[in-house]
């Protein structure tokens, strides 16, 4: 049973079954060959996807045709050269966060290497593909994704954040964010600046001297 836009709850045809998320080709070929039922789940602000509502038969029919396209020599080609194609960009556009990366640290020469420690942490973090990291987006430009995405890293690597007990009231955590971004800004400042810290002293180069974990 489902609820459809208008807030009535409707049942699909019998003969219909869900082609789960993932085959985006299956899919596509799904939807234009008739109708079908998109089947979506919203949590908070975010909407995911749970798969496609459609007749048994023509998605079996699609998944099969599609499964003999896939084993011609002249599709796997395509598919290699696709492959090629993005590993190159994916290089690239690691390559050029961690410029921007660097770019925004602005570390005093003293501190060069550390800067570039650093860089290599975040990047290695949140560029992969299918992260879900600020890096990722398209909708702000590259040099505040890197700005984003060090301030990201250093709450989860740097602060107490996740130790922290925050309280379940809206806009709590927000503030705790602001205010750990804060501090994670006045210490990026102190290296622009290059002020002496030593190792055992600072979060910053404790936490690079240990292999990152994941948030």
């Amino acid at each position: 049973m489902f609820r459809d836009e208008g807030g009535s709850f409707m049942r699909p045809p019998a003969d219909w079954e869900l082609l789960p998320p993932g085959d985006a080709g299956l899919t596509r070929r799904v939807k234009d060959g008739g109708p079908y039922w998109l089947c979506q789940e919203t949590r908070g602000r975010k909407v995911f996807s749970r798969g496609l509502w459609a007749p048994g038969s023509r998605i079996a029919e699609v998944r099969e045709r599609l499964a003999e396209e896939r084993e011609e020599p002249a599709y796997q080609r395509r598919v290699a050269q696709a492959g090629a194609r993005r590993e190159k960009e994916q290089d690239r556009y690691v390559e050029d966060f961690f410029g921007a990366v660097v770019s925004f640290l602005r570390f005093h020469p003293r501190y060069e290497a550390l800067a570039a420690s650093l860089a290599r942490a975040v990047s290695a973090h949140a560029t992969p593909v299918g992260s879900g990291t600020v890096a990722r987006t398209k909708r702000i430009p590259i040099e505040q994704r890197a700005e984003a995405a060090v301030i990201a890293w250093m709450r989860h690597q740097v602060t107490d954040y996740d130790e922290l007990a925050i309280a379940r009231i809206k806009g709590a955590r927000r503030m705790v964010r602001s205010e750990l971004a804060k501090d994670s800004r006045d210490l990026l400042r102190a290296y622009r600046v290059g002020d002496e810290r030593a190792p055992e002293d600072c979060p910053l180069q404790i936490a690079l001297a240990d292999p990152p974990q994941d948030p």
